[in-house]
């Protein structure tokens, strides 16, 4: 056991920076040829029907409801919100979604309709730069939480991570876990700026080490955003985390998944690598808005026989 892992996260401060950049150089590299091509082999394998039905309805179930624009309204985000509680009014057999997903101010409007029912994410920290004072970041989870949301999705600051200041990007999300109080906190990488999957595996347990509940692979506002090597990578590292604390820590992946095909060939990465107890929402979601849909028409498909038009489903 590190010293890191003997500390709480409140006691983790300068003092176990050392220790940190230990564990991270510590790491062993990533054979990106080799998680490419795992990642490549995984999504070709097909699926029986009976499973689809299964995986089509999880997926559904698993789905972070998603806008965030500078134009959201009241309006547009209670529409998303009773889509997320019924996706199709036509057939109550339609899970629900696991969350929705706004920006902070929003957050009222989403609880109002969903009460308890499904979770409600903020984004926060300056979202999706990071570029803010922690003080900043703070006072905005703190509003967003307050607001009702309970779960936060952070961005870490890629600059300081790039220039190897892993210590103020561990001591910003040890500060937001605290300050998210009994809300979960998903840390988000932007492993689209971070460029190599060294970086993404050594960012996934920074972020783990200092408190995450979950790892987010994107904002969804940098490309590329989700990929199967980098949500491989990830995976990889909650399972090599669990190995070593018992503590099952959740993967998001966010940004470009819009069909129900990709969405199955992730659900099929999670089992071949972490296994069925990550096949659920409370560890391992997509962060979509237009995925949904798509999810719906083919699910329309698999019980009726034909095919749905896009009219068959509601406007995000």
């Amino acid at each position: 056991m590190s010293s890191l892992d003997s500390q709480s996260p409140n006691m983790r401060s300068a003092s176990s920076h050392k220790g940190l950049h230990a564990l991270l150089a510590g790491l062993s590299g990533v054979d990106q040829v080799g998680a490419e091509a795992r990642a490549a082999a995984l999504g070709t394998r097909s699926i029986k029907k009976e499973s689809k039905v299964w995986a089509i309805d999880t997926a559904i179930s698993m789905v972070d409801l998603t806008t965030l624009e500078g134009a959201d309204t009241v309006g547009k985000v209670t529409a998303m919100c009773s889509k997320a509680l019924h996706p199709d009014p036509t057939n109550p057999s339609t899970p629900s979604v696991a969350a929705v997903c706004v920006y902070g101010d929003l957050v009222p409007a989403a609880r109002e309709v969903v009460g308890d029912r499904i979770h409600v994410a903020a984004v926060a920290t300056a979202f999706p730069s990071g570029r803010a004072s922690l003080g900043v970041k703070l006072l905005d989870t703190r509003e967003a939480v307050a607001a009702g949301a309970d779960e936060i999705d952070m961005v870490i600051d890629r600059g300081a991570f790039l220039a190897g200041n892993f210590g103020k990007v561990f001591e910003e999300i040890v500060a937001i876990k605290e300050a998210c109080g009994d809300a979960h906190l998903k840390v988000i990488l932007e492993t689209g700026e971070l460029k190599t999957l060294d970086n993404v595996r050594k960012a996934s347990w920074l972020a783990m080490k200092a408190g995450a509940d979950f790892i987010k692979t994107s904002t969804g506002k940098v490309a590329p955003a989700a990929t199967l090597p980098v949500t491989l990578v990830m995976l990889e590292a909650v399972r090599d985390y669990y190995t070593q604390t018992n503590v099952r820590i959740g993967v998001k992946a966010a940004g470009g998944i819009k069909t129900s095909k990709d969405a199955i060939k992730y659900l099929v990465v999670v089992n071949e690598t972490v296994g069925d107890a990550w096949l659920t929402p409370d560890l391992f979601r997509f962060g979509a808005s237009t995925l949904l849909n798509d999810l719906l028409q083919q699910r329309q498909k698999m019980l009726s026989g034909h095919y749905s038009g896009p009219d068959y489903v509601t406007i995000d």
